[in-house]
């Protein structure tokens, strides 16, 4: 994945600076865009009218779009669609010899089939194969890439549900899933890929189905690449809202992401529509302070990882590293270390999973960086959808935290944090690092924590990685590590399962009863949420948190390893 290099000067100071403007030129692009994109978004899940394809969906599917449902019947349709999802796209991939456009593969494993299809309707898209040698076409285009847009879809549904959960009251009401699922889908994400695309391949990155059958070699983006069958078959690009690539070297592979700027774009929209949402949720709770407020949140701390990541690699601990000024093993050197430090700190703050470096080869504090992003729950900015609630069930822990500080019951947007609410939102939080480590934990257990390329700490970080990449549906990975076997792809991929659907399902929860409330006006004691004072006490509420959880597992792998 790396390209040799010979530096002749140390690196670090001029790649600090390029690496700087990069990232203040993200905040830039970002915040110009946070209204007009949040307020189309929420003009998508406010409004009322049906366009005449939207109509032709519901009366092919047979839904009503004017009937709202209850938090059951909105957590059961989206149970019911994923379910219907995975058998489809594990279908799709057991049949793949029987298809079009098959390019000659066989069909998947079953073991392997099972987890990638629940990796990418879950958001996840970890790859335990090489895309470009184990997938035809349309099982990459008809299966894999209509599930890039559908799972995102459903995060921004159930994040909608929750806000209108803090918005409304007396009623049991959350919207209707599948009127959120076909708007979502066609108003929102779809023409964000159109215009994405467009934009990427001004940018070189190439789409090509010529078939072809002989070993080729292709060149572009100064490197050449040699692959089998399908290697003259060109990147069909993910475009921001989810990882996963047509050639397993992912957004390092020049054909996926040729050059810096095109770097540039492809985190632009990894953050676009996960930084636009609490624009929508400030607009629907009548506040639009309350939106700053969890922006604030999110760039918080995804500015403190990314400068750390930064840092870390920059000043490349051990000998050979500080010869050279930067820690360069795993990483292309069109993009540099900070730029790729960057889109591995981006990456895992959302549920992306794209890599453009390998995170394997990161030194020990920067790895522990990434490992921390997706520890922290993927909440800033987090995926798309499930980082807005994933960040407002983390509120309503700090002002109920709050609220027992000062000795009166608290309350969050008018609504009062009760038991029934603090428990779905203290669930939410435990699901995730349960699976974690009762994961790791059975990996060593069972012996198959032997497939780690590495011993000692670092081996420690592979697997502890591979299980906090699937339970918070990240879907990157530590790659030196072998989990192409059955234990692997089916613990993972019931790591997915349960970490992307058990956290849903209490969010869901936590939306009825709050929307079933009556508002609770404000007083002195209230706790004000849209200062920076509390800015800052769930930004480190989250800290302390993930801290307490996952400290002891940090400190035998990558603490150990970079002491």
């Amino acid at each position: 994945m790396a390209s040799a290099v010979t530096p002749t000067a140390d690196p670090a100071p001029g790649a600090t600076a390029a690496g700087v403007v990069f990232v203040l030129s993200l905040v830039v692009a970002l915040a110009a865009v946070y209204r007009p994109v949040g307020d189309h978004l929420y003009r998508v899940v406010a409004g009322t009218r049906q366009s005449r394809v939207e109509r032709g969906v519901f009366r092919l599917v047979g839904v009503n779009p004017a009937a709202e449902q209850p938090w059951g019947v909105y957590a059961r349709s989206v149970l019911a669609f994923s379910a219907v999802s995975v058998l489809f796209l594990y279908a799709f991939q057991r049949w793949q010899d029987h298809l079009w456009l098959s390019l000659g593969f066989g069909p998947v494993v079953p073991h392997g089939a099972w987890n990638t299809a629940v990796s990418f309707v879950t958001n996840t898209n970890w790859q335990w194969y090489p895309g470009e040698s184990t997938m035809g076409h349309l099982v990459q285009m008809a299966g894999l890439a209509v599930q890039n847009f559908l799972s995102a879809a459903v995060g921004i549904a159930v994040a909608v549900a929750l806000v209108r959960g803090f918005a409304r009251s007396r009623t049991g009401e959350l919207g209707n899933f599948w009127v959120d699922l076909v708007r979502i889908t066609l108003r929102v994400l779809l023409p964000v890929a159109v215009l994405g695309a467009l934009v990427l391949m001004l940018g070189g990155v190439v789409q090509n189905l010529s078939a072809g059958t002989d070993v080729t070699t292709l060149t572009g983006g100064g490197q050449t690449v040699t692959g089998g069958p399908v290697a003259s078959q060109e990147v069909i690009k993910e475009l921001g809202t989810n990882g996963g690539g047509f050639y397993n070297a992912n957004s390092a592979h020049p054909f996926e992401n040729p050059t810096a700027w095109t770097n540039w774009v492809e985190l632009f929209l990894i953050l676009l529509i996960p930084f636009s949402l609490p624009r929508v949720f400030g607009r629907m709770v009548g506040q639009h302070r309350q939106g700053y407020a969890i922006v604030a949140v999110m760039a918080v701390l995804a500015l403190g990882s990314i400068t750390l990541t930064n840092v870390f690699e920059l000043a490349g601990q051990g000998t050979v590293p500080q010869a050279v000024g930067a820690a360069l093993e795993g990483k292309e050197v069109r993009f540099d270390v900070s730029n790729s430090a960057t889109f591995g700190a981006v990456t895992t703050l959302t549920s992306t999973g794209a890599v453009n470096s390998a995170h394997d080869s990161y030194t020990a504090l920067g790895g522990m960086m990434t490992l921390g992003n997706m520890m922290l729950g993927e909440v800033a900015p987090g995926g798309v959808g499930a980082g807005l609630y994933g960040l407002l069930v983390l509120a309503v822990i700090t002002v109920f935290v709050a609220g027992l500080m000062v000795g009166r019951t608290p309350e969050y947007l008018g609504k009062k944090i009760g038991s029934r609410e603090i428990t779905f939102a203290s669930l939410y939080f435990l699901v995730t690092p349960a699976l974690v480590l009762i994961g790791t934990a059975a990996a060593f257990a069972s012996g198959n924590a032997s497939t780690a390329l590495n011993v000692g700490p670092h081996g420690l970080s592979e697997v502890l990685y591979a299980f906090t990449s699937a339970s918070n549906n990240n879907g990157s990975a530590f790659a030196g590590i072998t989990v192409n076997t059955p234990w692997w792809n089916t613990a993972l991929g019931l790591c997915m399962l349960l970490g992307r659907f058990l956290p849903i399902i209490l969010v869901l929860a936590l939306a009825g009863s709050l929307a079933r409330q009556a508002p609770t006006p404000a007083s002195e004691g209230t706790l004000p949420t849209h200062r920076p004072l509390f800015v800052g006490l769930v930004v480190g509420v989250t800290v302390i948190l993930v801290a307490l959880t996952f400290l002891p597992a940090l400190a035998l792998g990558p603490l150990a390893e970079g002491r």
